[in-house]
């Protein structure tokens, strides 16, 4: 009898302790999330964030907090979240010009974007727009690199930091106008917009985003777009190749990424919801008007992408001979 207690007891004890653990798995998000933005405010991968903090806030019933933090090019953000306990309360919102290029272009990053962190979820991509202060004395592709030629170093352009895609971008398109720019990095496309406005800088290339409002109310000027098919956002601006530039095409993705050992389950629980709400009319519409496109996948594309672009931005920044200094 007193044996029959006892294996009684024990088997209450760990169907007890399962349930526990069950309900405990079950509880996630138990508290806020934060989402790590590693530039400053006013760009597209802190746009990227907003367009879907609040919706995922309301499907796992926790505020979603962003939290920015510019500085180094990406690194210090990335450093942040490879560095934070693996649970899925800390997410990185990675710009594809630091997840994938960052690695390629510092010896000591700080972080690595195989090893440190799993894929979450693909968000949106977006192509690069080469915009333009409102006084430059240029108002097409054309005249630009005409202007560019005949005074060399007098103009300037900024980008999102050394080793960004809109740094890639702008020595490209020096190589391929043969042409003399020079660049000016900044913490984020927020900062960079801020100083085209003022006149202190020439040129940015960056995500629409950064700058749809701008050049609809003619406060700054949108020259070319890096796509092969111009934006619905922006339907005057032409592409790469219709204003002369041929085969100058760009794309920038923005991801959601979780530290490396962060549960499977916390994993696929976010990528499911943050699928739907991808899949809402009224943020693809928010997207379109920004001039970024949605996308899914599940963590296994995602990571599958993740690796196939770190090979070819890889390639490419070695081939343009580009340097975080």
């Amino acid at each position: 009898m007193k044996r029959r207690q006892l294996l009684t007891g024990a088997l209450a004890s760990l169907l007890a302790s399962n349930t526990g653990l069950a309900l405990a798995q079950g509880k996630y998000p138990e508290r806020p999330i934060t989402i790590v933005v590693p530039s400053a405010p006013g760009g597209t991968t802190d746009f990227t964030a907003r367009l879907i903090a609040d919706p995922l806030s309301r499907a796992l019933g926790q505020a979603v907090v962003i939290d920015n933090k510019p500085g180094a090019s990406g690194n210090i953000g990335g450093q942040i979240v490879s560095r934070a306990k693996p649970d899925g309360y800390t997410l990185l919102l990675a710009y594809s010009g630091y997840q994938v290029g960052n690695p390629h272009l510092f010896k000591k990053a700080g972080w690595d974007p195989i090893k440190d962190f799993v894929p979450v979820a693909m968000l949106t991509r977006a192509p690069q727009v080469l915009t333009a202060r409102a006084n430059l004395p240029a108002n097409n592709l054309r005249e630009l690199i005409a202007y560019a030629k005949a005074n060399p170093g007098k103009l300037n352009y900024a980008s999102s930091g050394n080793g960004s895609i809109q740094h890639i971008a702008g020595e490209l398109f020096k190589q391929m106008t043969g042409t003399f720019i020079t660049h000016i990095p900044y913490k984020g496309a927020g900062p960079a917009v801020t100083d085209l406005l003022g006149g202190q800088v020439d040129l940015f290339f960056t995500t629409p985003a950064s700058v749809v409002s701008q050049i609809k109310a003619d406060k700054l000027k949108g020259l070319a777009v890096t796509s092969q098919s111009r934006l619905a956002s922006l339907p005057q601006v032409p592409t790469a190749t219709e204003a002369g530039l041929k085969n100058y095409n760009l794309d920038s993705w923005f991801a959601l990424y979780a530290p490396a050992g962060t549960p499977a389950e916390v994993v696929q629980q976010l990528n499911k919801e943050i699928n739907k709400i991808l899949a809402t009319a009224e943020v693809r519409k928010k997207a379109e008007d920004a001039g970024t496109t949605v996308d899914t996948m599940t963590p296994a594309q995602l990571g599958d992408f993740t690796r196939k672009e770190l090979e070819y931005w890889g390639s490419v920044i070695s081939n343009a001979k580009i340097t975080a200094e």
